[in-house]
């Protein structure tokens, strides 16, 4: 089980990282999300672990209303900010925690959550959470951080956890569908978006030391980890390949 506090830690002191990071925020699956969604202009959105916005602020000007929701202060701090500055009414940012939604039960029409669910501590609750306050027919659609079965997918999230204590688990696309189908909802789409990593953005919340770590797991993985990161060692500093699923379903 995640310790809450952990997450609130471990994003607190990363907020601002957050907000300036491109993959977050400029991600080629924020974009294809919107697009594979297709939002409704009467639509009331509900944003799980939103961080500091940035897929709520897509929706906005495609709905009627995003509740941009959280657990960590400054995440929320930053998000309200931004809200302000980009003058978006119809856009409410608060508290959530995604295991136990404060809302009622068909609230929603859709419920989104980006790159955020293998930090959960309980991703089945959190999915029986966001298909109650799904109106029937309403949609789920998650982007997150996927992994290969086996072992290769052992030493994605090993690495990914000596990076940041917070992670919990990266799931593989078939684990997703199953997810998705314990909770009640049907999946109507799939598909994987590869995106590069910066090797000193990604580690540089961490000391020297760290660093030599982190890299040497990186550029010395066994074959089938290393054939999914792809390290590329360039003039530029180091590179690798993460992947995105992006997985929509709806309530039944």
């Amino acid at each position: 089980m995640q310790d809450k506090t952990l997450i609130q830690e471990q994003f607190g002191k990363n907020a601002q990282a957050y907000a300036e990071s491109k993959v977050h925020k400029l991600g080629a699956s924020l974009a294809r999300l919107v697009e594979l969604v297709a939002p409704q202009a009467d639509w009331r959105v509900l944003d799980v672990a939103t961080a500091v916005g940035h897929t709520a602020f897509a929706f906005a000007p495609h709905v009627a209303h995003v509740f941009a929701t959280d657990i960590t202060a400054e995440m929320l701090a930053l998000a309200k900010k931004e809200t302000a500055v980009r003058k978006l009414s119809n856009v409410t940012v608060e508290f959530a925690d995604a295991e136990s939604l404060p809302y009622a039960n068909a609230a929603f029409d859709l419920v989104t959550c980006r790159i955020a669910p293998h930090h959960f501590g309980d991703l089945a609750q959190f999915l029986s959470e966001a298909a109650r306050v799904l109106r029937p027919g309403g949609t789920l659609a998650i982007v997150d951080n996927v992994v290969p079965g086996g072992y290769a997918g052992d030493y994605v999230n090993a690495f990914e956890k000596l990076r940041d204590p917070s992670h919990g688990r990266c799931l593989t696309l078939t684990e997703w569908r199953e997810a998705f189908v314990t909770a009640g909802l049907t999946v109507t789409h799939r598909e994987t978006l590869d995106k590069q990593m910066d090797f000193g953005f990604w580690a540089k919340r961490h000391d020297a030391v760290m660093q030599r770590y982190l890299r040497a797991m990186l550029l010395h993985a066994p074959e089938a980890a290393r054939a999914f990161l792809r390290p590329q060692q360039t003039a530029k500093g180091i590179t690798f390949r993460l992947r995105e699923g992006i997985i929509i379903g709806r309530k039944d």
